[in-house]
């Protein structure tokens, strides 16, 4: 038995059945021995999940010109703070930076690097030191010229948003938000929730009272109603995470990519099992009692939560669109036609990049939402051919 499912045993059997939210937390975010607290954790090829910057670069270049454009549509603002949570090993932070470094020849890139700053939420020191070994040509060997005494591709890593204070320019993340520890609920005669308890090594479920009367309100507020039986998750998390998110961005964008749907979407009669998956070496289960602490937990997102609790907190929301629209309406093709047109594995890279835009890979599974806080109206080119705000 690992040590992790032992210090679940001992918990419950201390103070009785813990909400599967409770159960989630401790065995993605435990400090010794959680799956992401985990030194052994590792991301891409040689882990248990891969995400799009694993796919292929240019999913950083789209992001370092959306990066450009926001900067734009806010009246090019002295300072611009792309604020990176959950960078994993650092490869979207690297093709962002590698892009902006390329692209010399656009419209106001001087003034646009003289206003960049690039940080890097990372509680945990061992993705961090990945983090530095992957971004260690931008670390350690400044371009050549230097603005302000200041390296055009400077990064700050820091532990949690509240180091940040009133900052103008975007908050992003990749796949962040589906990892938050979900509570599980299942409609019985009455709304329950599951919990976990201990039988002798092992775990089994029970139902019980809601643990919370903020996941009845959830389900009134996203006008929900569940039929006998159905059970699936409610993400309560993403609320506080937002709550964060405003207490440092005084103007700018949340720039949300992850996987889900909309709330008429999730909890309609094609999910009445959720979303709830496990990861392990590539390959997915629908156990999360085993291999605790050496698995990925993980439950799509309710994309009109986001932005429901979002406009609550002075949010607008400018758009909502699968990731594979975004990117084409932002101008992947010429992004390929600027990179590869002269390369000699063109078709190679057509090949990769068509997984980040095509409805069989992360074109249609996985989403972009895009909030702002301001006195303006941004117009971004990867919202304009299929916003589905509406939807939401």
């Amino acid at each position: 038995m690992n040590n992790l499912k032992q210090l679940i045993i001992d918990k419950i059997k201390k103070e009785g059945p813990v909400s599967f939210e409770t159960f989630m937390d401790m065995a993605l975010y435990h400090p010794e021995s959680g799956y992401y607290s985990s030194p052994g954790t590792s991301v891409g090829k040689e882990g248990d999940f891969y995400t799009s910057p694993h796919l292929h670069a240019i999913f950083g270049a789209m992001i370092g010109r959306q990066f450009m454009e926001m900067w734009e549509s806010m009246g090019k603002p002295g300072s611009f703070y792309a604020v990176e949570i959950g960078a994993g090993h650092g490869y979207l932070c690297k093709d962002i930076l590698d892009y902006l470094q390329k692209c010399s020849d656009m419209p106001d890139l001087t003034d646009f690097q003289r206003a960049f700053r690039y940080v890097i939420v990372e509680p945990y020191t061992h993705f961090e030191q990945k983090q530095k070994e992957i971004l260690k040509e931008h670390i350690e060997s400044p371009p050549p010229n230097i603005i302000e005494n200041r390296k055009l591709n400077e990064i700050r890593w820091i532990n949690s948003l509240n180091e940040l204070d009133n900052i103008t320019g975007c908050i992003f993340s990749n796949e962040l938000l589906d990892a938050f520890p979900v509570h599980l609920i299942e409609m019985k005669d009455t709304l329950e929730e599951v919990y976990v308890n201990v039988d002798g090594d092992g775990f089994f479920e029970e139902n019980s009272d809601l643990s919370s009367e903020a996941l009845s309100q959830y389900l009134s507020s996203f006008s929900i109603s569940l039929d006998y039986g159905f059970r699936t998750e409610i993400n309560l998390r993403i609320r506080d995470w937002l709550q964060d998110v405003s207490s440092v961005l005084k103007h700018g964008f949340i720039f949300t990519i992850d996987y889900g749907y909309t709330a008429s979407e999730y909890y309609n009669d094609d999910r009445t099992s959720g979303t709830l998956l496990c990861y392990h070496q590539h390959l997915y289960n629908e156990d999360p009692y085993k291999n605790i602490g050496e698995q990925d937990i993980t439950a799509h997102v309710n994309f009109s939560s986001v932005k429901t609790w979002g406009e609550e907190l002075g949010f607008k929301t400018l758009g909502y669109c699968p990731q594979g629209t975004y990117l084409i309406s932002s101008g992947i093709d010429e992004v390929i036609t600027e990179l590869y047109a002269d390369s000699p594995d063109y078709l190679s890279e057509v090949s990769k990049i068509k997984g980040l835009i095509m409805p069989q890979g992360m074109g249609e599974s996985h989403n972009v939402l895009v909030q702002y806080r301001g006195d303006r109206s941004p117009h971004l080119r990867g919202l304009s051919m299929r916003n589905l705000k509406s939807s939401l």
